[in-house]
């Protein structure tokens, strides 16, 4: 059953949509039921934009809070202070850019291209393995240099993944309830994403794209005992990769246990400042600025480990903030993806819910992973840890999905989106 023979009575004839039959809301208000009265329906989610700036604005004060003491340390003492507060502020400022231009774009032109920018990721994902192409970091090979930013293939991938999942679902539709038709193709294209961010390794971002892609078959209306059993498939090859590569076993020992000595200053060093640094913050935290932690105790502090300097700078009350800030964001995201399919859009609401999605269980592991709760994977905070390619996604991504909800708006007038 598709979404427009779910919603009778709701459009007219003339796809108009009847003002006093929405059964949805705009802004956290009901739409009136007669239209006598102005409604400001065709400007933007203020709120969705002003809370993702809070959280820009946080993340850039917490970058350089994390990493103003970098140069005390011989091995970064040629950069100046300011070093990665620079170029945080310059990723932000491209970020801002291109997300600007992507809100222009409408969604049945990221509908139309979905395949293709999938087969694009497909060859970054590719190049970025290449030699004298691809710049390896310890040990790992994820980023293509640019000149003015190292680009990350495995951030566009997630956006690609997206938005090829949501077409696909729309066009299978009718076959949804076949899991050779509806299923297998979809988890083939993932697999081949799959097997090439293992390659560099990047088992972190091939979780979140396999998140994302289950979520977006739920969501699109595969039946449920596929999708089971496709989660059933996904939980047993993770932890056969787990069991199979002797570095990653040391990491779940290590989470396990990272107090114990054999781990303490190894695989479970990480884990274990971090918790410190919680221990520290307590309720109110030391202060901005007043973190220990950062001074060259807490690798990647300004990375993976942002949540850590946040605990022990403000405590408990801090980290209170930016859950609850996250949580406002996402299910804002997921009732614009409710409002699209209600409309009868239901790719741009599988995008906007594949949008929560992604920035839901990133979030859920970065904050698990800092406060020792998930074994240690490298995954940035979304819109606050530093990184020019992940930033850069992410506003993308919410600029389409505040791209959605503006055509949601026009559409409820009478326009068309």
């Amino acid at each position: 059953m598709t979404a427009r023979m779910r919603m009778p009575g709701w459009l007219s004839g003339s796809g108009k949509v009847v003002a006093d039959a929405l059964p949805v809301r705009l802004g956290g208000r009901s739409l009136p039921g007669k239209m006598s009265t102005p409604v400001r329906m065709a400007g933007l989610d203020w709120t969705l934009f002003w809370v993702t700036v809070a959280l820009l604005i946080a993340g850039m004060i917490m970058v350089y809070s994390a990493t103003v003491a970098m140069p005390d340390n011989p091995k970064f003492a040629r950069y100046a202070h300011t070093y990665f507060l620079t170029r945080h502020v310059f990723s932000l400022g491209i970020a801002s850019f291109v997300a600007f231009l992507a809100f222009q774009i409408p969604m049945a032109t990221w509908e139309k291209y979905a395949p293709w920018l999938f087969v694009g990721s497909l060859v970054l994902l590719i190049l970025v393995l290449v030699p004298f192409i691809g710049k390896g970091v310890n040990g790992a090979r994820r980023w293509i240099p640019l000149g003015f930013m190292n680009f990350q293939p495995s951030e566009l991938a997630k956006f690609a993944v997206l938005l090829y999942a949501s077409d696909y679902m729309v066009r299978k539709m009718e076959v949804k309830e076949r899991f050779f038709r509806a299923v297998l193709p979809m988890a083939f294209a993932v697999g081949i994403v799959g097997v090439l961010l293992l390659a560099e390794p990047d088992m972190g971002a091939f979780m979140v794209i396999s998140v994302i892609a289950m979520g977006i078959l739920f969501l699109g209306g595969v039946n449920a005992r596929m999708f089971f059993l496709i989660a059933a498939v996904v939980v047993v090859a993770f932890g056969m990769m787990v069991m199979f590569s002797e570095w990653r076993r040391e990491r779940i020992f290590a989470y396990m246990d990272p107090w114990n000595e054999k781990y303490s200053m190894g695989k479970g060093y990480q884990l274990s400042h971090s918790l410190i640094a919680f221990g520290r913050g307590e309720i109110f935290g030391v202060g901005l600025g007043g973190s220990i932690e950062k001074l060259h105790w807490l690798p990647e502090a300004h990375t993976d480990f942002l949540m850590a300097v946040i605990g022990e700078e403000f405590g408990l009350v801090g980290v209170l903030v930016i859950i609850g800030l996250f949580l406002w964001m996402i299910r804002r995201i997921m009732h614009i993806g409710r409002q699209s399919i209600a409309l009868d859009r239901l790719f741009a609401g599988l995008v906007a819910q594949g949008v929560g999605i992604w920035m839901g269980f990133q979030t859920f592991i970065n904050i698990g992973v800092n406060l020792g709760a998930l074994p240690t994977k490298g995954l940035t905070l979304p819109l606050m840890s530093y990184g020019g390619s992940a930033i850069v996604m992410n506003l993308i991504a919410l600029a389409v999905v505040i791209r959605i909800d503006y055509e949601n708006r026009v559409l409820m007038r009478g326009g068309r989106a």
